[in-house]
């Protein structure tokens, strides 16, 4: 290993040891019961709490799969991808964190979002809480997969090293911490993720837009490529016939830009209905100590965010400047940050700012393999198997499902070539027509029934899967983002069922009524 290796591998290992020890330590707490385990105790500061939700969200799609787009194709999908979820994020902590923490109390003390799905509804044969655990496993399981590419991609680019290999110990140092620690390590070791992503982001900015040659430079290269800083138009990178780019005289090659019509916008900005059912976000709002704390929370959130987007989405577009013709698809475009941290920063310091990138992929896919873990030990196990099911029961079987998800996910991220971007549009489109819709309903409708409930949650899922995979090839109007169809059919399906079934019961009812009295 040459000397600058060396220190880069050597500040890595500092800070995985860091993520170890935070799982060692809250190992005796969460294993005191379950509670403690997935929620940790309702016990997490303002600080805690938004930090943990932005860096579990965000994974090693901020840090690489944003930039990659921008990088590529030129600002307008990653910006308008980013106004998105910026939009999305403030009102999801604006309309959804204080009630669902009121609620999840008032709903029988539900510790996840399966639970507090069947407890709102009074669902006593747990067909509610079965769905909503299976859709959790299938698209976390996608998830979690995407966590490992990123892993695996940082590694063979910093040292060349073998992208499965290191992708498969990346997963497993995930699995030990979350395994060992709980939701109390998870958040613990998001908060000094989110502190070091953010700070990762902000350097790489700064020193990409000096050595590019500043920003009066860098600006008038993007503007000869066609379409590049436009907000209504795409640029189009010239492909040969194995789909990378065309090179001449080191200088990517495109064509005439593409319109960047009302479709795409919309789909773009239609990223945010995603965080109305994102549960690794919602069950931090479910775990804040008291709900007065979350104005605070919502604020540190969205500074932190759209300082890190900007930066995420600017680094794409500086970096195509800087090295204009280092990446000739968009999946290896995808390792821009990685590269710029390479060559603007001395080797112990690169070795720190692209642990972000691992901290980015560890924080979300702890959350995932968690989130899954309880979702089959609570919600499947407990609530239908075996409902004497003590604690030391329930959490067995958590870890032998956070084994399964692992392995699967390990084997969904073997193709180094798949794009975090496009893993991630997926599995965001599949909760957040699940789950959103339902939330608001849970929420601000006490005429949501059961059947509703199920209708709309089915619905939910079934058109992201099918729109993704039948009806957006057609192109045209077809070809909008599957959240934006399945978050509205599954929010007509809800109202529509709703109306034609029984009122809910008065215990239902009453539970609506007073929910917000709580002083938690």
């Amino acid at each position: 290993m040459i000397e600058s290796d060396f220190w880069v591998v050597f500040a890595m290992l500092i800070y995985f040891v860091v993520v170890v020890v935070i799982g060692f330590v809250y190992a005796r707490r969460s294993n005191s019961s379950s509670e403690e385990y997935f929620l940790g105790g309702r016990g997490l500061g303002p600080w805690l709490t938004a930090l943990s939700a932005e860096a579990s969200d965000m994974s090693g799609w901020l840090l690489m799969g944003l930039p990659g787009v921008a990088y590529f194709t030129g600002a307008s999908d990653a910006m308008w991808t980013a106004i998105g979820l910026v939009i999305g994020t403030y009102l999801n902590w604006k309309f959804v964190a204080k009630r669902l923490r009121k609620y999840s109390e008032k709903a029988g003390n539900a510790i996840t979002v399966p639970d507090f799905f069947s407890n709102r509804f009074h669902d006593k044969k747990h067909i509610l809480m079965t769905i909503a655990a299976v859709i959790i496993l299938l698209f976390f399981t996608i998830y979690t997969a995407s966590c490992f590419v990123t892993v695996g991609k940082l590694f063979a680019t910093l040292f060349g090293w073998d992208y499965a290999a290191m992708m498969v110990i990346g997963a497993i140092i995930v699995f030990l911490y979350t395994f060992m620690g709980g939701y109390l390590s998870v958040c613990t070791t998001d908060l000094v993720q989110g502190t070091l992503m953010f700070c990762a982001l902000v350097t790489i900015f700064v020193g990409s837009v000096t050595a590019a040659g500043g920003v009066e430079n860098t600006v008038a290269f993007l503007q000869s490529i066609p379409g590049f800083l436009s907000a209504t138009q795409i640029a189009t990178p010239v492909l040969d016939e194995g789909g990378a780019q065309v090179m001449i005289d080191g200088l990517p090659q495109f064509g005439d830009a593409n319109t960047y019509g009302i479709i795409t916008i919309v789909s773009g900005l239609a990223w945010g209905l995603g965080y109305f059912g994102m549960p690794q976000v919602l069950i931090r709002f479910m775990s804040i100590r008291h709900s007065d704390e979350i104005k605070k929370s919502r604020l540190i959130a969205m500074i932190w965010l759209v300082v890190s987007m900007s930066a995420a989405v600017c680094i794409g577009l500086i970096g195509r400047a800087y090295l204009p013709d280092a990446f000739a698809t968009q999946a290896a475009a995808e390792s821009v940050f990685i590269v710029l941290a390479q060559i603007l920063l001395p080797s112990f310091f690169c070795g720190l700012v692209v642990s972000g990138i691992f901290a980015a992929a560890m924080s979300s896919s702890s959350s995932y393999l968690l989130i899954s873990g309880s979702a089959v030990a609570t919600n499947i196990f407990k609530g239908l198997i075996k409902r004497d099911a003590t604690d030391r029961q329930v959490m067995i079987v958590a870890r032998v499902t956070l084994t399964c998800i692992l392995v699967l996910g390990c084997f969904l991220a073997m193709d180094q070539n798949s794009s975090i971007f496009n893993i991630v549009s997926y599995a965001w489109a599949g909760f957040g027509a699940s789950f959103g819709p339902l939330m608001l309903c849970a929420l601000y409708w006490r005429r949501t029934t059961l059947p509703g409930a199920i209708a709309g949650m089915l619905t939910g899922a079934a058109t992201v899967i099918i729109w993704n995979n039948f009806i957006a090839p057609l192109g045209g109007w077809f070809a909008v983002y599957e959240l934006l169809p399945g978050f509205v059919l599954a929010l007509l399906v809800i109202i529509v069922v709703s109306k034609l079934t029984p009122e809910p019961s008065k215990e239902v009812t009453d539970d609506f009524d007073t929910y917000m009295e709580l002083d938690v």
